[in-house]
């Protein structure tokens, strides 16, 4: 019997049917809601940069979050001093936050394991005092981010909080849809072979230091898209709105995920966004102090970081898996 191929324009179908799908089931849900979805689409954003970066390309960002950051004050930049179209700013973001990984992959290539952890995270630490040095950065205060009205065509009551949702599900299927594709290219297999053994790659013609740059090059662009989208859900551009434990929270949501796999990447994006609220509402419910209210989220997230170490290593879809593949040996045998 034919197997159908699933190449690129199966795929690009696949997505556009996914997001027909979240446009019509999005339309029957309040402002809040979709707000936290638009949440959640920038978390699948970052998160598969981290999967890409990490799962297949064997490098470790523990400091992704400093690029969300270059990539949303580049676009802030450029929409607050050029006045340019909102996708253009988009763009110049990305491109920003790309070439900062560019940089940070010149070392990358020479550092691995801890080492280069250690140095993706000391730019994170370091972010907030760089933007502090230069008023034309906002500062403490930051910058606004106004990205304008919804377009007309969508109607004068459109909910600006479901435009912000739409364009975030746009740029998360486009992303996706390019990361899976490059994976499954010459490149994608070229990063695996130097994951798996970078001596044995290096001996088949492939060249190491380039590759890592790539990669980080690659990630850090994608990331930079998720700083612009997270800059334009809060409207504004500051070091707090791309903390340390924001670094934190997308290496977490990428083993939750499963770091070798971007079936798993919609869980650890909806469980970020979820897990603030459910510590809130048990806090309130048990009548919780502040210090309850604000160290619960990152006791919940610590468990199921735990967990998923302990019983789902490979993340959850990645463990279904492997699990039907061995039911299914088992069944031929």
């Amino acid at each position: 019997m034919h197997k159908l191929k699933i190449g690129p324009a199966n795929s690009f179908f696949g997505f556009i049917a996914a997001g027909l799908i979240i446009f019509i089931v999005s339309s029957k849900f309040d402002d809040l809601l979709v707000y936290q979805g638009a949440s959640v689409m920038m978390f699948v954003i970052a998160i598969s940069s981290i999967i890409l970066l990490t799962g297949y390309s064997g490098q470790i960002s523990l400091g992704h979050g400093a690029f969300l950051g270059v990539g949303g004050y580049a676009a802030a930049l450029a929409r607050n001093n050029l006045n340019l179209p909102i996708i253009v700013c988009v763009i110049i973001g990305v491109l920003a936050a790309a070439i900062a990984g560019a940089l940070i992959g010149l070392s990358a290539a020479r550092l691995s394991g801890p080492y280069l952890a250690g140095s993706t995270l000391a730019l994170a630490v370091g972010l907030p005092s760089i933007v502090n040095q230069f008023d034309s950065l906002g500062g403490e205060q930051g910058l606004f981010f106004d990205v304008g009205a919804p377009p007309a065509f969508l109607g004068e009551g459109f909910s600006p909080y479901r435009w912000f949702f739409y364009a975030a599900t746009m740029a998360m299927l486009i992303s996706v849809w390019g990361i899976r594709n490059l994976l499954n290219s010459r490149y994608g297999r070229t990063w695996r072979a130097v994951r798996g053994n970078d001596v044995a790659a290096q001996l088949s013609g492939i060249n190491i230091a380039r590759s890592r740059i790539l990669a980080f090059t690659v990630s850090a662009g994608i990331a930079g898209l998720a700083g612009v989208i997270l800059a334009m859900t809060l409207g504004t551009v500051s070091p707090g709105a791309y903390p340390l434990v924001l670094s934190f929270s997308l290496a977490t949501g990428a083993v939750l995920s499963g770091v070798n796999t971007l079936g798993g990447v919609i869980i650890g994006a909806v469980t970020l966004v979820a897990i603030p609220e459910i510590a809130d509402s048990i806090s309130h419910r048990f009548g919780g102090s502040e210090v309850m209210t604000t160290n619960l989220p990152g006791i919940l997230v610590s468990t199921l970081l735990i967990l998923t170490v302990l019983f789902v290593p490979n993340g959850p879809v990645e463990q279904m898996r492997l699990t039907r593949n061995k039911k299914r040996a088992h069944a031929q045998r």
